[in-house]
């Protein structure tokens, strides 16, 4: 399985859709306010956003909608990242609620090499975020960089950290 992308891997106009979706809970969304300390009653409490909004029930804080989106988006944009070097934009479009199940898709927008080193390279991304019936949530735009082969061959491959198996009863071939 694929984990991320080298530089050289990165089409400029590939679109990644991510998979699987997810279905958001009351608990991930009370969690994540809880965690974050976001107490706004929009996100918790029931009675609040049925009797005072125009939506009529709790509203999933945004910022968990993003993080999941690039959660999504790891496997097949950041796995291999250095660092996620900027959030440019980051639009939250339409609401989303408990029950509601997303899905998310990247496009590489741009890339170049560094400037400063030789054995990695910018990404410039557009991810969004759609909920199950096709309704845009969430639109964000990041700078990600990210190795060339000769970064990851430098340093012992896919998996450099992965240990060795002491496994007396496997035999392999060396």
């Amino acid at each position: 399985m694929q984990f991320g992308r080298t530089y050289e891997e990165f089409e400029v106009g590939a679109t990644y859709k991510h998979w699987p979706g997810k279905t958001v809970t009351e608990y991930d969304d009370h969690l994540f306010c809880l965690l974050t300390m976001n107490h706004h009653p929009l996100h918790m409490d029931t009675n609040y956003a049925e009797k005072t909004t125009d939506f009529g029930k709790n509203v999933v804080v945004g910022n968990y909608i993003y993080s999941l989106l690039l959660g999504m988006s790891v496997p097949d944009i950041s796995g291999k990242a250095i660092a996620n070097l900027e959030i440019e934009s980051l639009r939250h479009v339409a609401p989303t609620f408990h029950g509601d199940t997303l899905y998310g898709q990247t496009t590489v927008l741009d890339k170049w090499p560094s400037k400063s080193k030789n054995d990695r390279g910018i990404v410039y991304v557009e991810t969004k975020g759609y909920k199950q019936d096709g309704t845009l949530v969430c639109v964000f735009r990041r700078k990600v960089m990210v190795p060339t082969e000769t970064y990851i061959k430098e340093r012992g491959g896919e998996q450099p950290g992965r240990p060795e198996l002491n496994d007396p009863s496997e035999k392999t071939e060396k």
